[in-house]
């Protein structure tokens, strides 16, 4: 299962979730969280103006705050944030399935 994002990707094979981000600077490694280690799943649908986001939050971590919606890239957490991903509108419906299938390995 793989969801294109706005600059990345994330892919689930069941177990394990990538975070694939495309590079600002320096290439960055692929994230991978076991999906039973994360706590809770955050999903806002990307709209026709603005993009969504999914944010997988874990237990030694605070989810990241997401930016005042007046800004650039208001409305979703901070590209810097490894365990989220700003999705657009196009990918809402892949993004939803991923989400479901994570929650799912989550109760397992």
């Amino acid at each position: 299962m793989d969801v294109k994002g706005v600059l990345g990707r994330i892919g689930f094979d069941g177990e394990w979730i990538t975070i694939t981000k495309t590079p600002i600077g320096p290439k960055p490694a692929p994230i991978r969280i076991r999906a039973a280690d994360v706590t809770a799943t955050r999903m806002k649908p990307g709209s026709r103006l603005f993009h969504g986001y999914v944010q997988f939050v874990l237990p030694d971590n605070r989810p990241v705050a997401v930016k005042p919606s007046g800004s650039f890239g208001g409305g979703r957490p901070p590209y810097g944030d490894p365990y989220s991903l700003s999705i657009p509108r196009r990918s809402n419906e892949a993004a939803a399935k991923l989400v479901a299938a994570v929650e799912q390995a989550r109760g397992a």
